[in-house]
């Protein structure tokens, strides 16, 4: 069947309808970040109901389809948002205002650990107000709202639940969310469980190194390996299971509001790959079956992950000459993420072929243990009056990193950030100016252990950064509009950058820190357009980011292959007779290094609405480019291609219609150590249908499709896009009861 044929049902529906022209109604979106009536670009607003229909997935799923928005992904867990080719530490995930203290920046097999349930909306936000909530955020901040503390009464009881299937995964999720006020007080109580199975892939996706069946002379054992591979169907230890909960209170008055939360979120997923540090079979093709249980017998590779975040948070009006009102919050967060191999599945595949010593190597396996505990507590002066809004604010954090265990690459480290940063919103004439000014006092402390002789040398890293943000706006006409931006931005690096020395298997790589790295300080300019004459509208932005020192992973251009041989297969790597500092079996060996880099790209956006029928029909186009390279000319490495978004949405009373096919492009343009990704494109449809059962009473049912060509898939950015490619075709089906 042509591949196009589902694209072509799904036009085809709307091609006997009646096209007439009909003005748009203005929608203005606000951001809780800044109490603004309207939000200058680049930012996104995503309303909370958007992502509650969508399918159950990750952080960066939920996000990925928007302009100048991508994910570095690790299998169906795990999606890290990317801001316009900045990832990492140059990306603040936040949960209402105040940074998420999770271990997704210690590994790419982590994932962001925040609730999706019952949300009133996600802001992506870069520029002055950024600034206010996080430091280091070259990239942006991605702000997760809900109101489990909520500053405004509830009027009258709310009860939700929801139910969901997905084909890709035989799996399920179910939620039930409740909101009342008893006797003034708000209570807010959510809980939510996903169990997902391994998902599908489209025939042929798994990829083959060329000499991956050298050691493997006999004829037999070739044709079975390969064999099992292109058989299979499904990326092994893809698996996810999450269960989330959270409880908030709050009380609210002409003085203002005060609230406490806890929440809860404990998850279970498997590792689709795990690097080899050891001289044997390269450990990437994990996949396998019985066959492959020679080389890895049927051992389970995953995380669990515990995390307890309990948050004060309220605002006291004063409605004085000076400070208007005072918001405070405090948050306590323990966040334990534990990675595990299970040989349990021994037992059942013990043939006298597996080996005694092969088992007691992997039986010796122990845990490793990532923590995270946090404190941080803020206060943010309202100092605004009738020509300007003025905001001052005053942070500080306190947080320890710890790995702990067999695969532990990292020493304790210690972080102490004190922030003072100042915001100003003001109309000069026909101009809006927004200006964000951040100073950081930082101090990171921890230690690198020299893997030779086991010296231990201590460092206290003790610097200051300032940065800086303004962008000026004005309406060109009543259809067009401008917004200039300018940005200057220092980070001081991740504890992972600075005293990371270790095997990381996640990434297949031996990495290095590097104590004496400098503060990155990163130049933003962008111009951003906006055109809206009736029917027609269009978003057009354009960007420079030039990055002094920018901090990269870099793959050493060297052969490993030389490492692979038994004599490095012991479970000892480290020992003084492997004293050479790239012995270390078939991982690459990576350093994090330093050099200026130059990001530029630009996002562009245009469509048409049309009234349809009793509904409205709208259909767009936009295209995303990042180009990111250092100054020696080479490119900077996981760098996602070209994108061309073709969407169509149709709404009518009750009915919602959305279909987009995301068109990735092939990425040529590769780092050191990186290979070529092939382009492909991504067709996902949903279709939501409200029915009202009375008053008060309503039963959303949604049915979705996702990658409905079955695509072979992989992420540019992705450390494993090879060895764990994207789902398969997924459909799904969606029920929410609201009363």
């Amino acid at each position: 069947m042509n591949k196009h044929f589902f694209t072509l049902i799904a036009f085809s529906v709307f091609t006997n309808f009646l096209v007439a022209q009909e003005e748009i109604e203005e929608v203005v979106v606000t951001s809780s970040l800044v109490d603004a009536t309207e939000i200058t670009n680049p930012l996104y607003v995503i309303d909370g109901e958007t992502i509650n229909n969508s399918l159950t997935g990750s952080l960066g799923d939920a996000i990925d389809e928007y302009l100048g928005i991508s994910i570095a992904d690790y299998g169906a867990a795990v999606g890290q948002p990317i801001i316009r080719g900045m990832s990492g530490p140059r990306v603040k995930i936040l949960k209402n205002g105040m940074v998420n203290r999770d271990v997704s920046g210690l590994g790419a097999d982590h994932l962001n650990d925040v609730d999706l349930n019952d949300l009133a909306q996600i802001e992506i936000v870069k520029g002055p107000s950024s600034l206010l909530y996080a430091n280091g955020t070259i990239g942006g901040i991605i702000n997760v709202v809900d109101d489990c503390i909520t500053n405004m009464d509830f009027e009258m009881p709310e009860f939700k639940v929801g139910y969901e299937t997905q084909s890709v995964n035989d799996g399920s999720s179910q939620y039930f969310n409740y909101k009342n006020n008893f006797n003034g007080f708000n209570v807010n109580f959510g809980y939510k469980e996903t169990d997902f199975g391994n998902y599908d892939i489209p025939n042929g996706a798994i990829a083959h190194e060329d000499e991956h069946g050298d050691d493997h002379d006999e004829d037999q054992d070739h044709d079975e390996h390969e064999m099992h591979e292109e058989d299979l169907g499904y990326v092994n230890n893809s698996d996810l299971y999450i269960e989330a909960t959270k409880f908030g209170i709050s009380k609210t008055g002409d003085w203002g509001y005060f609230g406490i939360s806890v929440d809860n979120l404990e998850s279970v997923y498997g590792i689709p790959f795990h690097g080899d540090e050891h001289g044997d079979e390269d450990h990437g093709d994990e996949h396998g079956d019985e066959e492959h249980g020679d080389e890895h017998g049927d051992e389970r590779i995953f995380s669990t992950t515990d995390s307890e975040s309990t948050t004060i948070k309220g605002s006291y009006n004063l409605n004085g000459k000076l400070i208007n009102k005072i918001d405070y919050s405090l948050r306590d967060t323990s966040y334990t993420l534990t990675e595990a191999h299970d040989e349990e599945g021994h037992d059942d595949h013990g043939d006298e072929d597996h080996g005694d010593e092969d088992h007691a190597d992997e039986e010796e396996h122990a845990p490793t243990v990532f923590k995270n505990d946090a404190l941080e507590y803020g206060v943010t002066f309202d100092i605004s009056n009738d020509l300007a809004t003025r905001k001052i604010v005053l942070n500080f954090v306190d947080e320890d990193n710890s790995i702990v265990g067999e695969e532990a690459f990292m020493n304790p480290a210690n972080s102490e950030e004190f922030t003072i940063g100042y915001y100003l919103g003001k109309e000069i004439g026909d101009y809006n100016l927004d200006l964000g000014i951040r100073l950081d006092q930082i101090d990171r402390s921890g230690s690198v252990t020299d893997e030779d002789h086991g010296d231990i040398d201590y460092y206290s890293i003790d610097d200051s950064t300032s940065s800086f943000a303004m962008s000026v706006g004005r309406d060109l006409n009543e259809k067009l509009s401008v917004n200039f931006g300018y940005a200057s931005v220092e980070r001081l690096p991740s504890v992972i950058e600075l005293f990371m020395n270790g095997p990381h298997m996640a990434t297949g790589r031996f990495e290095v820190g590097d104590p004496n790295l400098s503060s990155e300080t990163s130049n933003n300019l962008d111009i951003t357009f906006n055109y809206q004459n009736g029917e027609y509208y269009g978003y057009a932005s354009f960007y420079i980011t030039d990055v002094d020192n920018y901090i990269a992973l870099i793959d050493e251009d060297e052969d490993h292959d030389d490492h692979g041989d038994e004599d490095h297969g012991d479970e000892d790597h480290g020992d003084d007779d492997h004293g050479d500092e790239h012995d270390h079996g078939n991982l690459i060996h990576a350093n994090y290094m330093q050099e200026d880099a130059e990001f530029d790209g630009y996002e562009i956006e245009f469509g048409r609405t049309f009234a349809v029928g009793s509904g409205q029909l709208d259909l767009s186009f936009g295209r995303d480019v990042v180009n990111a390279e250092f100054s020696d000319g080479h490119y900077v490495p996981r760098m996602n291609p070209a994108r061309n978004i073709y969407s169509l949405s149709y709404k009518q009373d009750d009915l919602l219609f959305n279909l987009s096919l995301k068109d990735v492009e092939k990425q040529n343009d590769v780092g050191e150590g990186e290979t070529v990704t092939d382009g492909y494109q991504m067709l996902n449809s949903r279709l939501t249908k409200t029915y009202k059962m009375s008053n008060d009473r309503y039963l959303k049912v949604t049915l979705f499709g996702n990658n409905l060509l079955d695509e072979v898939a992989r992420n540019h950015s992705s450390f494993v896009k090879n060895e764990v490619p994207l789902p398969g075709r997924n459909y799904g089906l969606k029920f929410n009861f609201k009363y």
